[in-house]
């Protein structure tokens, strides 16, 4: 398990993305790309807490117009160069969630993977937010891990209140049609150093 959330952020994950390579490498999340259908070319996403830009820059590669943020500026910088790399253009910003304009009925799609570094107070903010952040009809993709991760010792977070259950996705995102809506376990491929299952949760919500 990894004990998130880090004190100072910042500076941690600034170190953490310092290290050559990707940390988590550069093909999108798992999920995120199992819902390949629901992109449409030209429409706009947002992908929240973006690290070192995999998933964003995989949106642009879907014809997507990409806004992505992290708090990390060594992460942004690699993610930029991803995307240089890449030959997609993605609008990387430096911010936290918090700071972060959150515009309204702007989105078509807001992607949100593993961002269960939110205390449940900010968690509260920041799914209003994101709900917010979609235009009428958009859709939220949403992935996380649930206590049972805690259960099987597997990565993610010690902390339990950060935690995603299906009762707590159901109200926060209460009205909203659900797409795709599952617990499930598998090995994370992306966290390489991980070998055993861990307990995940996936959402697709429609606006």
């Amino acid at each position: 398990m990894m004990n998130y959330p880090f004190v100072p952020a910042a500076p941690t994950w600034d170190q953490r993305y310092s290290a050559a390579g990707f940390l988590y490498g550069t093909e999108p999340n798992a999920y995120l790309a199992s819902q390949r259908r629901l992109f449409a070319s030209g429409k706009k996403a947002l992908v929240v807490a973006d690290g070192e830009g995999r998933n964003g820059v995989w949106l642009a590669q879907q014809g997507l117009e990409v806004d992505a943020f992290d708090l990390s500026v060594v992460g942004v910088a690699k993610a930029r160069q991803l995307a240089q790399r890449s030959g997609v253009a993605v609008n990387f910003e430096v911010s936290d969630c918090e700071p972060w304009r959150w515009p309204a009925d702007a989105y078509d799609y807001v992607v949100a993977i593993f961002i269960q570094f939110a205390a449940p107070a900010l968690r509260q903010r920041l799914f209003a937010s994101m709900r917010a952040s979609l235009k009428p009809g958009g859709y939220l993709i949403l992935q996380g891990y649930t206590p049972t991760s805690a259960e099987l010792a597997s990565f993610g977070p010690e902390l339990l209140d950060h935690l995603y259950t299906e009762e707590m996705l159901r109200a926060a995102f209460a009205g909203m049609a659900l797409i795709d809506f599952q617990s499930y376990q598998t090995v994370v491929a992306e966290q390489g150093q991980q070998s055993e299952p861990s307990a995940l949760i996936g959402l697709v919500a429609q606006k």
